[in-house]
Protein backbone atom coordinates (compact mmCIF):
# COMPACT_ATOMS: atom_id res chain seq x y z
CA UNK A 1 0.00 0.00 0.00
CA UNK A 2 2.83 2.41 0.89
CA UNK A 3 4.52 1.67 -2.44
CA UNK A 4 1.33 2.41 -4.36
CA UNK A 5 0.88 5.69 -2.48
CA UNK A 6 4.50 6.68 -3.17
CA UNK A 7 4.15 5.83 -6.86
CA UNK A 8 0.95 7.86 -7.22
CA UNK A 9 2.62 10.90 -5.60
CA UNK A 10 5.67 10.41 -7.82
CA UNK A 11 3.42 10.18 -10.88
CA UNK A 12 1.65 13.41 -9.93
CA UNK A 13 5.00 15.11 -9.48
CA UNK A 14 6.07 14.03 -12.95
CA UNK A 15 2.71 14.95 -14.47
CA UNK A 16 2.99 18.48 -13.17
CA UNK A 17 6.72 18.83 -13.60
CA UNK A 18 6.72 19.60 -9.89
CA UNK A 19 9.83 21.01 -8.32
CA UNK A 20 8.87 20.60 -4.69
CA UNK A 21 11.53 17.95 -4.16
CA UNK A 22 14.34 20.08 -5.59
CA UNK A 23 13.60 23.74 -6.09
CA UNK A 24 14.97 25.01 -9.35
CA UNK A 25 14.99 28.22 -11.32
CA UNK A 26 12.02 28.52 -13.68
CA UNK A 27 11.70 30.87 -16.67
CA UNK A 28 8.62 33.12 -16.60
CA UNK A 29 8.13 36.05 -18.96
CA UNK A 30 11.67 35.75 -20.26
CA UNK A 31 13.25 36.00 -16.83
CA UNK A 32 14.60 33.47 -14.38
CA UNK A 33 12.56 33.13 -11.20
CA UNK A 34 14.90 32.32 -8.34
CA UNK A 35 13.62 30.23 -5.40
CA UNK A 36 15.88 32.34 -3.15
CA UNK A 37 13.96 35.56 -3.98
CA UNK A 38 10.52 36.57 -2.75
CA UNK A 39 7.38 36.88 -4.86
CA UNK A 40 7.84 40.58 -5.62
CA UNK A 41 11.59 40.34 -6.30
CA UNK A 42 10.88 37.73 -8.97
CA UNK A 43 7.61 39.13 -10.40
CA UNK A 44 9.13 42.51 -11.28
CA UNK A 45 11.45 40.76 -13.74
CA UNK A 46 8.72 38.91 -15.69
CA UNK A 47 7.75 40.68 -18.91
CA UNK A 48 4.47 38.70 -18.78
CA UNK A 49 3.44 40.20 -15.42
CA UNK A 50 3.95 43.97 -15.74
CA UNK A 51 0.22 44.64 -15.35
CA UNK A 52 0.05 42.47 -12.23
CA UNK A 53 3.08 44.22 -10.73
CA UNK A 54 1.55 47.65 -11.48
CA UNK A 55 -1.70 46.54 -9.85
CA UNK A 56 0.11 45.19 -6.76
CA UNK A 57 1.89 48.54 -6.41
CA UNK A 58 -1.33 50.55 -6.87
CA UNK A 59 -3.04 48.37 -4.24
CA UNK A 60 -0.20 48.88 -1.74
CA UNK A 61 0.37 45.12 -1.52
CA UNK A 62 4.11 45.09 -2.28
CA UNK A 63 5.10 44.93 1.39
CA UNK A 64 2.59 42.16 2.07
CA UNK A 65 3.83 39.97 -0.79
CA UNK A 66 7.43 40.57 0.28
CA UNK A 67 6.50 39.32 3.76
CA UNK A 68 7.25 35.97 5.33
CA UNK A 69 4.23 34.16 3.93
CA UNK A 70 4.13 31.50 2.85
CA UNK A 71 1.73 32.35 0.02
CA UNK A 72 0.37 30.51 -2.98
CA UNK A 73 -0.25 33.05 -5.75
CA UNK A 74 -2.23 32.40 -8.92
CA UNK A 75 -0.58 35.07 -11.07
CA UNK A 76 -2.49 36.30 -14.16
CA UNK A 77 -0.39 37.28 -17.17
CA UNK A 78 -0.67 40.57 -19.05
CA UNK A 79 -2.70 38.69 -21.69
CA UNK A 80 -5.12 37.62 -18.95
CA UNK A 81 -5.65 41.25 -17.91
CA UNK A 82 -6.06 42.19 -21.59
CA UNK A 83 -9.06 39.82 -21.79
CA UNK A 84 -10.99 41.96 -19.29
CA UNK A 85 -13.48 44.46 -20.75
CA UNK A 86 -11.82 47.60 -22.17
CA UNK A 87 -11.02 50.15 -19.47
CA UNK A 88 -11.28 47.71 -16.55
CA UNK A 89 -7.59 47.72 -15.62
CA UNK A 90 -7.32 51.50 -15.95
CA UNK A 91 -10.39 51.94 -13.73
CA UNK A 92 -9.07 49.52 -11.10
CA UNK A 93 -5.71 51.32 -10.96
CA UNK A 94 -7.37 54.61 -9.92
CA UNK A 95 -6.77 55.55 -6.26
CA UNK A 96 -10.50 55.66 -5.51
CA UNK A 97 -10.78 51.96 -6.48
CA UNK A 98 -7.88 50.75 -4.32
CA UNK A 99 -10.09 48.68 -1.98
CA UNK A 100 -11.70 46.84 -4.92
CA UNK A 101 -8.28 46.24 -6.48
CA UNK A 102 -6.96 44.86 -3.18
CA UNK A 103 -9.91 42.47 -2.97
CA UNK A 104 -9.38 41.20 -6.53
CA UNK A 105 -5.62 40.76 -6.07
CA UNK A 106 -5.86 39.03 -2.67
CA UNK A 107 -8.49 36.75 -4.23
CA UNK A 108 -5.57 35.29 -6.23
CA UNK A 109 -3.65 34.45 -3.03
CA UNK A 110 -4.03 31.44 -0.72
CA UNK A 111 -2.26 31.28 2.66
CA UNK A 112 0.38 28.58 2.81
CA UNK A 113 2.53 27.04 0.13
CA UNK A 114 0.64 24.68 -2.19
CA UNK A 115 2.72 23.17 -4.97
CA UNK A 116 0.96 21.37 -7.82
CA UNK A 117 1.34 18.04 -6.01
CA UNK A 118 -0.38 19.50 -2.93
CA UNK A 119 -3.23 20.86 -5.04
CA UNK A 120 -3.58 17.55 -6.92
CA UNK A 121 -3.74 15.71 -3.59
CA UNK A 122 -6.45 18.10 -2.33
CA UNK A 123 -8.39 17.58 -5.58
CA UNK A 124 -8.18 13.81 -5.17
CA UNK A 125 -9.27 14.04 -1.52
CA UNK A 126 -12.16 16.29 -2.59
CA UNK A 127 -13.39 13.77 -5.18
CA UNK A 128 -12.34 15.88 -8.14
CA UNK A 129 -12.43 19.38 -6.68
CA UNK A 130 -10.45 21.29 -4.07
CA UNK A 131 -11.92 24.37 -2.43
CA UNK A 132 -9.15 26.90 -1.72
CA UNK A 133 -9.84 29.72 0.75
CA UNK A 134 -8.28 32.97 -0.47
CA UNK A 135 -6.70 35.73 1.57
CA UNK A 136 -9.61 38.00 0.56
CA UNK A 137 -12.05 35.54 2.17
CA UNK A 138 -13.37 34.09 -1.08
CA UNK A 139 -13.08 30.59 -2.50
CA UNK A 140 -11.35 29.24 -5.58
CA UNK A 141 -12.10 25.77 -6.91
CA UNK A 142 -9.19 23.73 -8.25
CA UNK A 143 -9.82 20.81 -10.59
CA UNK A 144 -8.08 18.82 -13.29
CA UNK A 145 -8.86 17.83 -16.83
CA UNK A 146 -6.39 15.21 -17.89
CA UNK A 147 -3.02 16.43 -16.65
CA UNK A 148 -3.99 20.11 -16.75
CA UNK A 149 -4.80 22.07 -13.60
CA UNK A 150 -7.64 24.61 -13.66
CA UNK A 151 -8.97 27.17 -11.22
CA UNK A 152 -12.60 28.34 -11.25
CA UNK A 153 -13.62 31.58 -9.53
CA UNK A 154 -16.86 32.37 -7.68
CA UNK A 155 -18.38 33.91 -10.82
CA UNK A 156 -17.77 30.77 -12.88
CA UNK A 157 -14.70 32.15 -14.69
CA UNK A 158 -11.98 29.64 -15.41
CA UNK A 159 -8.19 29.88 -15.62
CA UNK A 160 -5.67 27.26 -16.67
CA UNK A 161 -2.41 26.99 -14.76
CA UNK A 162 0.09 27.46 -17.59
CA UNK A 163 3.25 27.34 -15.46
CA UNK A 164 3.10 25.53 -12.12
CA UNK A 165 5.48 25.51 -9.19
CA UNK A 166 7.46 28.71 -9.58
CA UNK A 167 8.98 28.47 -6.11
CA UNK A 168 9.80 31.61 -4.14
CA UNK A 169 11.48 32.18 -0.79
CA UNK A 170 8.06 33.05 0.68
CA UNK A 171 5.78 30.71 -1.24
CA UNK A 172 4.95 29.58 -4.76
CA UNK A 173 3.49 31.14 -7.90
CA UNK A 174 1.29 29.36 -10.42
CA UNK A 175 0.93 31.37 -13.64
CA UNK A 176 -2.69 31.50 -14.87
CA UNK A 177 -4.18 32.62 -18.18
CA UNK A 178 -7.21 34.49 -16.80
CA UNK A 179 -8.02 36.99 -14.06
CA UNK A 180 -10.06 35.34 -11.30
CA UNK A 181 -12.94 37.38 -9.89
CA UNK A 182 -14.69 37.14 -6.52
CA UNK A 183 -18.50 37.36 -6.15
CA UNK A 184 -18.34 40.89 -4.77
Amino acid sequence: MKTRKFLSVAFLALAFGATSFAQKTVMVGGAEMYPSKNIIENAVNSKDHTTLVAAVKAADLVETLQGMGPFTVFAPTNAAFDMLPAGTVETLLKPENKKMLQTILTYHVVSGKMNAVDIAKAIKEGNGKAMLKTVSGGTLTAWMKGKKLYITDEKGGMAEVTIADVNQSNGVIHVVNAVLLPKK
